[in-house]
């Protein structure tokens, strides 16, 4: 497509143009109104931007991220010691925040162990994992992984490394999600629903 603004405002459109969901289209539609609303958003957004390049860090403990280290949810003293609820990514634990679903800690792992894409246990923070599980007051290891190859795996790996820990290592079920139909659902959504049954 043919420049049509300075390289400055080009270099904004590509550059949102990297963002998840936000195409080259939507990247100028975006630019343009950036523009527009130049002193009401542009300049907060830069200011934000820039606090955040600042001050952002990865918890010590968890793996989270947040403006200070221990993280907000590791220095919350509402949370259930007893549980370190591990997921695969902030946007997993953020998913799980917005549901209220999770009273534990959290454990943030940085991915899942995939041999294809060269991802292995050193390049994730399962041996942190390992260590806060042994610590005396935790009783439960909840596994908040995807339901995928990858994710299953990385489950598995962890529950063997688990075996000495004094704990119980729990996942989330898989199966009918709420409001689902049983005629839309995949084979193997159903078939995990029918094994994991519960009684009514």
């Amino acid at each position: 497509m043919a420049s049509v603004a300075g390289p400055e405002i080009e270099r904004l459109i590509q550059l949102l143009a990297r963002l998840p969901g936000l195409g080259p289209r939507s990247a100028r539609r975006a630019a343009l109104h950036l523009i527009k609303k130049r002193d009401a958003l542009m300049t907060p957004l830069a200011g934000a931007l820039q606090t955040a390049i600042d001050r952002v860090q990865v918890c010590k403990v968890c793996s989270n991220i947040d403006t200070q280290s221990p993280c907000t949810i590791c220095t919350d003293a509402r949370r259930d010691p007893t549980t370190i609820v591990v997921v695969a990514d902030v946007a997993d634990l953020w998913a799980l925040e917005r549901a209220n679903a999770a009273p534990g800690k959290y454990h943030v792992l940085g991915g899942t162990l995939s041999p294809l894409d060269g991802v292995g246990p050193g390049d994730l923070t399962i041996d942190a994992l390992v260590a806060r599980a042994h610590a005396p007051e935790v009783t439960e290891v909840i596994l908040a992984l995807n339901a995928t190859v990858d994710g299953q795996t990385t489950a598995h790996y962890i529950t063997d490394l688990l075996q000495e820990a004094n704990v119980k290592v729990t996942r989330l079920a898989h199966g009918v999600p709420v409001g689902g139909e049983l005629d839309y659902l995949d084979e193997g959504t159903l078939s995990a629903a029918m094994r994991q049954r519960t009684l009514f």
